[in-house]
């Protein structure tokens, strides 16, 4: 672990070490003859890594290539820094595999395809045998490139991360095999997690000396930092502010939408002064049909509504839950509302009823070899199967309330660990037979059916009904005249706000908007909280032409943005201010322990006690991997102390987590002696290995120069 734990400083070791393991290792001729590990030289570059440049137009191409297959939800930002995390891994790397002249021949690249399992466990790969067959994979890599659209060039990427993954794998393996536990090792982790302890103990807490009483000036807090600039390095970031005027429906807006859909609810008549009475000449007001009355619902909500008529029947639990129970009561050309369901007012109508259309069932499965989805590990008969249904299902019958135990104890289907319970279904969705018996008896039926997946024990649980509903809905929206107000609002507060006679909060305030901060955003991010995704005010913030105190509007989704620069951090060490409310606790915990040490020094466990007013308590089984002291809390060092002394013996002043410690070990129990440690030489063996790939690169990573251009290209 040596190695690993130095090798950011000692890379050149490292090198050496696997150069020498590489002796007569030294291949080369793979599938493709550029050289995947090093960055290209071609136009501009996303990132140079140790001299090395990642080209901007290959960066780009596999941008498209990764949009063009799907990222699932992945933005496009979450992509490219996917992508670029990659290139820079497989830049650092491929620079290994060049200083230890690590490659790859052909038949170890086919070793490695044949492992994959997209390739492997292809039947389009496999010869009659069901193995993989070389030959056939590559006609088709060979019939790929004949045909001229774009897949070869696919396969080509495909083919270099294969490359890159084996050289990968050849990498860490040799590494791997350096690293190891001996048996000495294996015993003292043994030791370390069974050796037992009890302490009596007083601690003095560093919470009894108030911080108010410790006064710490900036010129402390500047030196602490200096001394300890590793842990107060920051990237460059900035802050900003702003306030979200946001495109939404006002009240008006609201009642205005509800009564629209009450008005197409019912009949209308409209005055018609062409159509006129043939007898008295009175005129005739024509008359439109309302949802309520309407007896041709689709054509009407198709003209008249925001969601259309969907003629398909629904079990209560698909529909809306706050309105399920009311919707179901309705009769067949019955309405409910106006209510308002998620963004829509809604008036609702029973078009359409199926009695029992949907039934809740449980089943008792008993398989057998060879039925449809049976597992592997069922070897009894078809005959054997039946038997056993039929003895089941007289006990069943006969202590029916119990049939949740019986499928829990006894059943092969999946539903058994929910006492065989498989929930509402409606017709067409279960076997024929298993559908017939529920759907064709009443509830509390009992029956053994058999199927294609064995025989079930079934029992009817429930029933509902199945209805069809029209909904006539209007989606609920700003109306014009509310966007139009909004934008004079936003521009007069921009306006306002640029002119700086007021400044952003108050003027805020003034108008009662809330004043939203972001803090520390980074040159990549792109989120920010409550407007989503905004990659375009990021941008903004770190453009070398905003000045701190810069007001822009941008224009957001669903209304607009006012953003103020508010600060800005350069990459580096934290300055006094930014650093200050992480330093202080830090320089506070300093000065408290050195004045308890001061204060006790040289002074017994009873007398501390009685000085300091804190009891004296007692620990028991603590082990130096469960450092958990009762009272105290995580507390590694003392329990370290303990573990290095003798049973009997008293510590002096220990400065601990939370306070400054006296111990007294009072008892000391070693773990049982085991014959060897061989076991624990292993997990210890095995968890080095498994941190090598993390460990390793992230070494290399630290250790490299990386110059990162994401944010001009981005």
């Amino acid at each position: 672990m040596a190695i690993l734990e130095n090798i950011r400083k000692r890379t050149t070791i490292l090198i050496l070490v696997i150069a020498l393991a590489l002796f007569a290792f030294i291949v080369s001729g793979i599938f493709t003859s550029d050289n995947f590990g090093s960055g290209g030289k071609i136009g501009s570059a996303i990132a140079e890594v140790n001299g090395d440049e990642i080209s901007i137009d290959a960066f780009r191409r596999k941008i498209d290539i990764a949009t063009q297959n799907g990222a699932g939800n992945s933005s496009s930002l979450q992509i490219i820094n996917s992508i670029y995390d990659q290139e820079v891994r497989n830049t650092i790397l491929g620079q290994q595999f060049d200083d230890l002249g690590i490659n790859i021949e052909e038949d170890q690249i086919m070793n490695y395809i044949k492992n994959i399992p997209s390739f492997a466990q292809s039947p389009q790969f496999q010869g009659e045998d069901g193995i993989f067959d070389e030959s056939k994979f590559r006609d088709y890599i060979i019939d790929m490139k004949n045909r001229d659209d774009g897949s070869y060039e696919r396969w080509l990427q495909d083919e270099k991360s294969i490359i890159q993954s084996s050289k990968e794998q050849t990498y860490y393996n040799l590494i791997k095999a350096g690293v190891g536990a001996t048996l000495k090792e294996g015993e003292l982790d043994y030791k370390l997690g069974n050796d037992k302890m009890d302490l009596r103990y007083v601690r003095v807490p560093f919470t009894s000396i108030a911080d108010t009483t410790i006064a710490v000036s900036k010129s402390e807090i500047a030196s602490y930092i200096k001394a300890h600039k590793e842990d107060f390095e920051q990237e460059e970031s900035r802050d900003i502010q702003f306030v979200y005027f946001e495109e939404k429906p006002s009240a008006e807006d609201e009642t205005s939408i509800k009564a629209e859909v009450l008005k197409w609810s019912e009949d209308q008549y409209i005055f018609n002064e062409n159509k006129t009475n043939s007898e008295n000449n009175n005129v005739i007001n024509d008359t439109i049909i309302g949802f309520r009355n309407t007896t041709d619902v689709a054509n009407f909500l198709e003209l008249n509504s925001d969601i259309q008529f969907d003629t398909i029947y629904k079990a209560k639990n698909e529909l809306p839950t706050l309105f399920a129970d009311t919707l179901m009561k309705l009769s067949v050309g019955a309405t409910y509302g106006p209510y308002r369901d998620a963004n829509h007012f809604k008036i609702s109508k029973m078009t359409g009823r199926k009695a029992n259309g949907s039934v809740k069932s449980s089943h008792i499965l008993i398989a057998y070899e060879g039925a449809t989805r049976a597992n592997p590990s069922i070897t009894r008969t078809k005959e054997e199967a039946q038997v056993k249904a039929e003895e089941l299902f007289k006990e069943v019958k006969a202590n029916v309330d119990d049939f949740a135990t019986y499928a829990k104890e006894n059943s092969d289907g999946g539903s058994a660990p929910q006492g065989g319970e498989l929930g509402f279904y409606k017709r067409g969705n279960l076997a024929e037979a298993f559908e017939n018996f529920i759907f064709d008896n009443p509830v509390g039926s009992l029956d053994l059916v058999e199927t294609d997946f064995g025989f079930h024990i079934i029992k009817v649980d429930e029933k509902q009904d199945l209805v069809q509903i029209a909904h006539l809905a209007r989606e609920i929206v700003p109306s014009e005249a509310t966007v139009n107000t909004l934008f004079t609002d936003a521009t007069k507060f921009e306006m306002s706000s640029t002119n700086g006679e007021i400044s952003f909060p108050d003027l805020a305030k003034e108008g009662g908007y809330v004043v939203r901060p972001v803090n520390k955003l980074k040159a990549l991010d792109e989120n920010l909280p409550g407007l989503s995704t905004q990659r375009n005010i990021v941008q903004w913030a770190f453009n070398e032409d905003t000045d701190l105190g810069d007001i822009k509007r941008f224009n957001v989704n669903n209304g607009y943005a006012i953003v103020q620069l508010t600060a800005s951090y350069d990459e580096g060490t934290m300055s006094v201010e930014d650093a200050s409310s992480r330093v202080l606790p830090l320089i506070r915990k300093e000065r408290k322990a050195a004045e308890i040490l001061s204060k006790y020094q040289g002074k017994s466990m009873e007398e501390i006690s009685q000085e300091a007013s804190v009891a004296i308590s007692n620990a028991t089984a603590l082990t130096v991997k469960s450092p958990t002291i009762p009272g105290a809390g995580a507390e590694p060092a003392v329990v370290g102390a303990a573990y290095a002394m003798n049973q009997g013996d008293t510590s002096g002043l220990i400065e601990g987590e939370t306070g400054i410690f006296m111990i007294n070990v009072t008892k000391k129990e070693a773990g049982p002696v085991l014959d060897n440690y061989s076991t624990y030489a292993n997990t210890l063996k095995s968890a080095n290995a498994a941190r090598v790939t993390t460990a390793v690169y992230n070494a290399l990573k630290e250790a490299s120069e990386i110059e990162d251009n994401r944010a001009t290209f981005y």
